[in-house]
């Protein structure tokens, strides 16, 4: 059995960070109904990624909405409102991430979906917060990684500011999200009263970034500097974190003592003892590591370094990745069907339980595929 089996989730949600969220609670185990608009869905079923579509819906609405049910209805359409209102009042937990204002005008906001169900987990998602001059302007996670500094940590110093390859203000954000929800969940259980939960995008990016801000508040005021080499990995780290360039490859290399390492490489760094200069020459020092493994392959300076338990590793692409034996070892990979029985491979929850991987073999579903079910299971006699 997994923990959230039995417990019922309302997701109101569209785009990345809070169907994200009800992902992983999907995989907890609690069944997760998406409130969609009749036809169109969901806005993310229209957003791909290289413009891979799988039945009608966009291969990165299938990856975060596996494991869920779709319940078409016009929030807007007076009957539609009233069977929602009968679900809410059936259900433990409800997430919506509409700008501020929007439930208000259904009213479904939090004061009146406690009158409907008292002992209702109330989730809402905002790209702001829900007051000041910018809480209502669009939470979009290109956006916040702009505003948010997070664009000055990574590439090098002579360059433009580098965002992050990946959605990373929405998915931490539904991360923090699920992390509310359920503490709300263990508060209800003590309290038997509903519980609001809010997050936001730019509190979670900001959070995200936890070290470097508190870097920045506590030295002055100094801002960032990126290395300027090739490989440089962090802002804040010295010598000789990076990512380095072989003959065949590239090979990272992680905190440790310079001196040791350099003396594994047969490389003399002994004018860079003093352990500050580790970050104020560190550009320097890369230089020197830089020339050094270029001269072998990655595969040598992997069975020379690790033999003197020096942390570092070859850097694989996804395909490198795929062939690697932990892949099949770990089941890191899982094969979802939709109704029409078409099969994607996907990526899994990481968490176990008694030792036992979460997986799901449900694909994400079409829009209004559990309306009839839904009715008759939750509508018929309410």
């Amino acid at each position: 059995m997994r923990p959230l089996e039995g417990l019922v989730v309302l997701e109101f949600c569209q785009f990345l960070a809070g169907p994200s969220a009800g992902l992983k609670l999907a995989d907890l185990g609690a069944r997760v109904i998406k409130i969609e608009r009749p036809v169109k869905g969901e806005a993310c079923r229209q957003l791909s990624i290289k413009d891979l579509f799988v039945d009608d819906s966009s291969l990165l609405f299938h990856t975060i909405n596996r494991n869920k049910e779709s319940f078409a209805a016009d929030l807007k359409n007076p009957e539609d409102l009233t069977l929602i209102k009968k679900l809410i009042a059936q259900a433990d937990i409800m997430t919506h991430n509409f700008r501020p204002g929007v439930m208000e005008k259904i009213g479904l906001d939090f004061t009146e979906t406690l009158a409907i169900n008292p002992k209702i987990i109330y989730g809402t998602i905002t790209g702001y917060g829900n007051i000041g001059p910018w809480a209502k302007k669009p939470g979009q996670d290109l956006l916040l990684q702009s505003l948010s500094g997070l664009s000055w940590l990574s590439g090098r110093k002579s360059q433009e500011p580098v965002p992050f390859g990946l959605a990373v203000a929405d998915l931490m954000c539904g991360n923090h999200f699920v992390q509310g929800i359920l503490a709300a969940l263990l508060k209800r259980a003590k309290t038997g009263k509903g519980v609001l939960v809010e997050v936001s995008l730019l509190e979670s990016v900001l959070d995200v970034q936890f070290e470097a801000i508190t870097s920045f508040m506590n030295d002055g005021g100094q801002l960032p500097e990126r290395g300027d080499i090739k490989g440089s990995a962090h802002a804040f780290l010295s010598a000789p974190y990076g990512v380095y360039q072989t003959q065949d490859g590239f090979l990272s290399l992680a905190m440790g003592d310079l001196l040791f390492i350099g003396n594994a490489l047969g490389l003399d760094l002994n004018k860079y003892a003093d352990k500050p200069h580790w970050f104020t020459h560190r550009d320097e020092i890369r230089t020197l590591l830089s020339e050094k493994l270029a001269t072998q392959t990655a595969d040598y300076w992997l069975k020379v370094l690790q033999k003197e338990g020096i942390w570092c590793g070859k850097v694989f692409n996804y395909e490198e990745l795929d062939s690697q034996p932990f892949v099949k070892e770990l089941k890191l990979k899982q094969t979802v069907k939709n109704s029409d029985g078409e099969t994607m491979v996907t990526t899994r929850s990481p968490i176990q339980l008694d030792g036992k991987i979460l997986v799901s073999s449900k694909a994400a579903p079409k829009v209004g595929e559990d309306n009839l079910k839904i009715h008759e299971q939750f509508l018929h006699n309410a």
